[in-house]
């Protein structure tokens, strides 16, 4: 599940964002439309009087398949849905507060660093931290004066973590990063080029679990390079999220962020106030936050990553399994 490709959603913790002129020349290539045309699978015919909507997704797997999740709930609330990919975040949130797109799958602590830096500069101090609540709270402060609404996060999130070979597990006897700090393991760290600056990455290892971090290969976050690199014994740790869903493949297991150091990264549904802010429109996503878990974004994701089946077509197994749909 290689993600740049699906790291465009990290704004979050570990990718320098692109530069903006650069991306807006790309947008019309994302997913083959551009903002203004509608498009994805989504589509279909709205009830008599109801609105139609478009829902952003980024380039990523996981929020292809959100979005084609939202596509269903809302689809069968009676709006007709579009879905617009758009590679980059510095792209779909002006977008989604200019009503060009109406509702997105989002992170807290991303999306919530994201119109930190955007309102208070780059070296504002962070507002996101280990602590859901105070997390969105933080967020909706920084969102309602753009016109977003953010709806009410779940138990499902998806944030940096960090993994080794089962084998490497055993020996050393890891469940957690504070063990792998205490083992005293000199460790080569598979991650993004960025790591050694960013908090959560190498600083943070260091700092909070005492790891000795010897050097970073950089072979991105989560990529398949990187997870050969370490199954392999080239590298000892694998940067990657929560909801990698090709670790078993590669012999590879998540340790325990036990001390909290990543940002609470809980998916919740944006939307537009003016156009997409209803309440019906909220108790529709709403449905999917009720039951949505980690696992269950896992799942979704390896279907499409390594089964290879079509986020649409996983998307709609998903809302039946869940009896989400009310037809």
């Amino acid at each position: 599940m290689s993600r740049t490709s699906r790291r465009a959603r990290t704004g979050r913790a570990l990718l320098a964002a692109g530069a903006v002129a650069a991306l807006t020349a790309g947008l019309a290539a994302c997913g083959g439309d551009s903002l203004e045309k509608s498009g994805g699978e989504g589509g279909g015919s709205a009830k008599p009087g109801q609105g139609s909507l478009v829902i952003g997704s980024a380039s990523f797997t996981e929020s292809k398949v959100l979005a084609e999740i939202y596509a269903g709930l809302l689809k069968d609330a009676g709006y007709s849905v579009s879905i617009k990919t758009v590679d980059a975040r510095e792209l779909y949130e002006p977008a989604l507060e200019k009503g060009e797109i109406d509702v997105v799958p989002e992170y807290a602590a991303t999306l919530a660093e994201f119109l930190n830096k955007k309102q208070n500069g780059k070296d504002a101090p962070p507002v996101a931290s280990a602590d859901a609540g105070a997390t969105v709270k933080a967020l909706r402060k920084l969102a309602e004066p753009r016109g977003l609404k953010v709806l009410d996060p779940g138990r499902a999130v998806d944030q940096n973590a960090f993994a080794v070979t089962k084998e490497f597990a055993e020996k050393h006897q890891l469940k957690t990063l504070s063990e792998l700090g205490k083992s005293k393991e000199r460790i080569k760290l598979a991650a993004g080029d960025e790591c050694p600056e960013r908090p959560f990455c190498q600083p943070g290892l260091e700092k909070t679990y005492g790891i000795d971090i010897t050097g970073i290969d950089p072979l991105e976050v989560g990529s398949t390079q990187a997870k050969q690199a370490v199954k392999q014994g080239k590298d000892q740790l694998l940067l990657t999220t929560t909801t990698d869903a090709t670790l078993e493949q590669f012999g590879l297991v998540l340790l325990e962020d036990d001390k909290k150091l990543q940002n609470s990264d809980n998916v919740l549904p944006v939307v537009n106030a003016k156009k997409a802010g209803s309440q019906k429109i909220t108790d529709a996503l709403a449905k999917l936050t009720r039951v949505l878990t980690t696992e269950d974004l896992t799942e979704l994701n390896k279907k499409v990553d390594a089964l290879r089946l079509k986020p649409a077509d996983v998307a709609a197994g998903y809302l039946k399994d869940k009896g989400l749909l009310t037809k």
